[in-house]
């Protein structure tokens, strides 16, 4: 089992339940804890049959993989880190979901361009931004407006727990906001209505 700092990495549930994740090294990623997973997926699933999910801000491809584990078809894993996209890779070789998966190396600004361009629509977006760089409004406001979320589509924010977050964003509506000692996620629905 791998350790970063005193926490294990591991899929929680799913077909690759148990599965050991490798984390990205340093300090300047920190990968989401299996409590706060665990909940995360409780909120929005916690299974599922198919669909496709981006997690934009994948570190070590935690929340994708989950997702994938929990039944997506595919997902997409973006991280400007090239320690980052590396050890997606090697987590993606270990739960064997290479043929499930894109991984790119690119800012989340750019490469939601280029999604847009390609003109994906997503079921589940993840969205776990380093805690001192909150851009998190900004990112919504732009996915809502280009249609990169399918209607009734699910976007997680994993973000510091003194970050509030607004009720609705465009199409977007906040169902649920919880907190986990230093973290909170807040997630949003979208819908046809502004």
């Amino acid at each position: 089992m791998k350790k970063c700092g005193d926490k294990y990495v591991r899929v929680v549930s799913g077909v690759c339940k148990g599965r050991p994740l490798k984390a990205v090294p340093g300090n300047t990623t920190r990968p989401t804890t299996d409590k706060v997973k665990e909940a995360l997926f409780n909120m929005i699933g916690p299974y599922f049959d198919g669909g496709i999910g981006l997690d934009l801000f994948a570190g070590s491809g935690g929340l994708g993989l989950e997702a994938l584990s929990r039944g997506l078809d595919k997902v997409i894993f973006i991280d400007r880190e090239s320690k980052a996209i590396q050890v997606i890779h090697e987590n993606i070789k270990v739960c064997k979901f290479e043929d499930q998966t894109e991984v790119y190396r690119n800012d989340a600004d750019r490469a939601l361009k280029a999604l847009i361009k390609r003109e994906i629509c997503f079921d589940y977006i993840f969205l776990d931004p380093p805690y001192k760089k909150q851009q998190l409004m900004s990112l919504m406001e732009k996915m809502d407006k280009q249609d990169v979320v399918k209607k009734d589509g699910i976007i997680v924010c994993e973000h510091s727990f003194d970050v509030e977050l607004p009720k609705s964003a465009g199409r977007l509506t906040q169902i649920k906001h919880e907190k986990y000692g230093m973290i909170a996620v807040t997630i949003y629905i979208k819908t046809d209505i502004e």
